[in-house]
């Protein structure tokens, strides 16, 4: 399946580190990325079968949302893995649901962890693991996937709490799912859990050599210039975190990898390129005009023409 190349403006396209990227021989393979993929759905279950790397050396970031269950999850996992030189997870809201159809009815960290394990045993690259260095073109560059969750922070103006945010999302006819299947287990609720996971998140950050870029992969968006386009916007609400707003910049992202928004499009961000990957619902990408399911290049990246630097789509 040949990939989708999206042109990043040439004043904001990522730059190689300094020095030579050793162990392996600039321009062998390709860093790609896809997320949103919805296997219980035949067609998306039809696209990720077909899913191929151009080469035996490229890397796969899938950034959430593989499926509900955990066969399914287990099942598009090995596939990629077995194709895919190396493939780093990281989970979606979708992953932690417990359906009350999946045999697998581990709920909160316990569901979470239990889906860690499946990736190891896979061989499979998860937040939990230490953080992998792309060396082909356009490296060396550490690859850190994220799990933040969410804590309600992305508001509608003048909401001031979350209480006052989640009575006007359902007044508008808008609550996301996962205030039924995700759950928090053993934090009380889900900004607690997102609480924990941001600050053990920012150590690991902080701890990546000063001279190295990163790309970061997060399921939800990590600033919340993305979520401006969507037809319910309190939807927000499920959408990220303000705490992770300076990171892109903090820790030095060449490019940051996200989902869950089901738009899929390239917006620079603070001089950063942020890469919405999503397939989403067949009803969703029936109506784009390009092929469904290619994953998006990551590095080597193709630069163009120079930016919008106000944070609108390149």
């Amino acid at each position: 399946m040949a990939y989708e190349i999206r042109s990043i403006p040439r004043d904001v396209a990522p730059a190689p580190a300094p020095g030579p990227a050793p162990g392996r021989a600039h321009g062998r393979g390709k860093l790609v990325a896809v997320s949103d993929l919805h296997v219980r759905y035949d067609e998306n279950r039809d696209i990720v079968e077909r899913l191929h790397p151009e080469s035996d050396d490229d890397w796969l970031l899938i950034a959430g949302d593989v499926g509900e269950y955990t066969a399914d999850i287990r099942w598009a996992l090995a596939l990629l893995s077995s194709r895919f030189a190396k493939v780093v997870w990281v989970p979606g809201n979708h992953e932690l649901w417990t359906p009350n159809e999946d045999p697998v009815q581990l709920r909160g960290v316990a569901r979470y962890e239990h889906l860690v394990g499946i990736c190891r045993e896979l061989g499979v690259v998860t937040p939990e693991d230490p953080y992998p260095v792309w060396k082909g073109e356009g490296g060396p560059v550490v690859i850190a996937p994220l799990f933040l969750l969410y804590d309600y922070s992305f508001r509608m103006p003048g909401l001031a709490t979350k209480d006052a945010a989640l009575a006007a999302a359902e007044e508008a006819g808008v609550v996301c799912t996962d205030e039924f299947f995700l759950h928090p287990d053993p934090y009380p609720t889900r900004e607690d859990w997102c609480r924990a996971r941001v600050t053990a998140t920012e150590a690991r950050l902080a701890a990546v050599p000063e001279g190295l870029p990163t790309i970061l992969i997060n399921h939800w968006p990590l600033v919340r210039e993305p979520t401006r386009p969507l037809w319910h916007p309190e939807f927000a609400l499920w959408c990220g975190t303000e705490a992770s707003a300076d990171w892109p910049r903090r820790f030095r992202a060449t490019t940051v990898v996200y989902g869950h928004l089901h738009i899929p499009r390239l917006l620079i961000c603070d001089g950063v390129p942020h890469q919405e990957v999503s397939l989403g619902y067949p009803r969703e990408w029936r109506r784009r005009s390009t092929a469904p399911g290619r994953p998006v290049q990551i590095l080597p990246a193709t630069a163009t023409a120079v930016s919008d630097p106000t944070g609108t789509p390149a």
